[in-house]
């Protein structure tokens, strides 16, 4: 952990650079990829599998019976839990539903806005070190709240060629129509280009590691939008003296075992409540099963005391986290002073953890700063908004003049001779 005490502001543009690879070597290696799956298809995929994950696939997509076995090998118990979390986030994305309404700009002329569902989506699930079944909820359920046609799901496969039965269940309940058994950047250029088996989609969401991160950004050569840039997974904390440590370590261990190159960041004002959270972070990373990932993020991450909490939301609307919780007392003052942040969880006991599953808001977020000009996934991510305009004969009178004024002084006759051909028109009748 690298701790920091009071740091000048002359070295925050350091303490909020997130680990990268190399972008030449990215941008090689994607390029590559690409190139494969749109010249090879399927059999891309498959060699990939085999390379990547060290899985035996020879149909790519999950049939109907894989789908309706995973049913009966999870848990009852997990099925409930599922469904409650189903419910809460429908419950909030449902809600970003909202009515046409037709605004009369001037006299005759109307003017309105409707959504039209995204056709076809892909949505990629990580499924290496953690099979995350929950991000198809996140993603699957505003897709169908939408009404888009085609929810296409691409997710790597296990050694022996399978997928998580939680990720088979989950797509189902959800509305998933075709699911696929391929990951990382080689299922992003599968659905921008589409193979015998993957259809072509229009946009891709989900988030992933750098590789995928770099084949998103990608596939936007090609014609196909996508969500935003979800990278590896980060946590800031903002602890004053009523913060409780072992929550907080509780918090920043949530992120770092999502990989190696997850990253979180720790900024107290109050030093007894920083020393206690360090050798609390200590303490509870020895028990975790997955450790070794947390202990290689943990050499990321920045654990820094500052004097005051409005110098602690500086530094936080600088680095622009993923997730931000304020372990405040008076956390309701100083929700105005948050600019940049993906999702935001307030008090003691919002631990990330029910953003990341069933509270409802969606947890897939901008990461790597770019919360600074990106929103977290929404229902709004799978519409087109279409806006509409009706002119009576009236409306184009009261609003034709000033039209043709500026269309000439643009220098566009012909613009400006829609507007006076139909007048001239309206003249003659009269």
């Amino acid at each position: 952990m690298k701790i920091n005490k009071y740091p000048d502001k002359n070295t925050w543009s350091e303490l909020i650079k997130r680990p990268v690879l190399k972008r030449e070597k990215l941008t090689e290696i994607i390029f590559d990829i690409f190139k494969n799956v749109e010249e090879n298809g399927d059999q891309a995929l498959i060699d990939f599998n085999k390379k990547f994950d060290n899985a035996e696939v020879k149909n790519i997509q999950v049939s109907e019976e894989e789908i309706e076995n995973a049913e009966s090998i999870i848990s009852d118990e997990l099925k409930l839990a599922i469904q409650q979390a189903k419910d809460n986030i429908t419950k909030f994305h449902a809600s970003q539903i909202v009515e046409i309404e037709k605004i009369e700009t001037t006299k005759g002329v109307v003017c309105w806005r409707e959504n039209r569902a995204i056709e076809k989506v892909g949505i990629y699930i990580p499924g290496g070190t953690a099979p995350l079944f929950s991000t198809v909820l996140m993603l699957a359920i505003p897709a169908q709240l939408a009404g888009c046609k085609e929810i296409i799901l691409c997710t790597p496969p296990d050694k022996n060629g399978n997928i998580n039965p939680a990720i088979l269940y989950t797509a189902k309940l959800c509305g998933v129509t075709k699911i696929f058994k391929t990951g990382g950047a080689q299922a992003i250029a599968a659905m921008t280009f589409g193979t015998e088996s993957i259809p072509k989609v229009y946009k891709i969401f989900g988030p992933g590691n750098q590789y995928v991160v770099a084949a998103k950004e990608y596939c936007q050569k090609f014609g196909v939008a996508i969500d935003m840039p979800a990278g590896p997974s980060e946590v800031l904390v903002i602890a004053d003296e009523n913060a409780i440590p072992e929550f907080c370590a509780a918090d920043l261990l949530s992120q770092t075992e999502h990989g190696s190159d997850s990253q979180v960041i720790f900024i107290s004002t109050n030093e007894k409540i920083f020393n206690q959270t360090i050798k609390e972070t200590e303490n509870q990373l020895k028990e975790l099963p997955r450790n070794e990932l947390a202990k290689e993020s943990l050499k990321n991450s920045h654990f820094i005391l500052l004097s005051t909490i409005d110098e602690a939301l500086e530094f936080s609307n600088l680095y622009a986290p993923e997730h931000l919780i304020l372990a405040l007392e008076d956390f309701e003052k100083y929700i105005p002073k948050i600019q940049n942040a993906g999702s935001v969880f307030l008090g003691n006991y919002s631990c990330e953890s029910a953003g990341d599953y069933a509270s409802g808001t969606n947890h897939t977020l901008p990461t790597n700063g770019f919360a600074k000009n990106y929103s977290g996934v929404s229902l709004d991510s799978f519409v087109k908004k279409i806006t509409f305009q009706n002119l009576s004969e009236e409306g184009l009178q009261n609003l034709g003049e000033t039209i043709e004024i500026m269309a000439e002084a643009e220098g566009l006759f012909a613009h400006k001779n829609a507007v006076t051909i139909r007048l001239n028109k309206e003249n003659e009748r009269i």
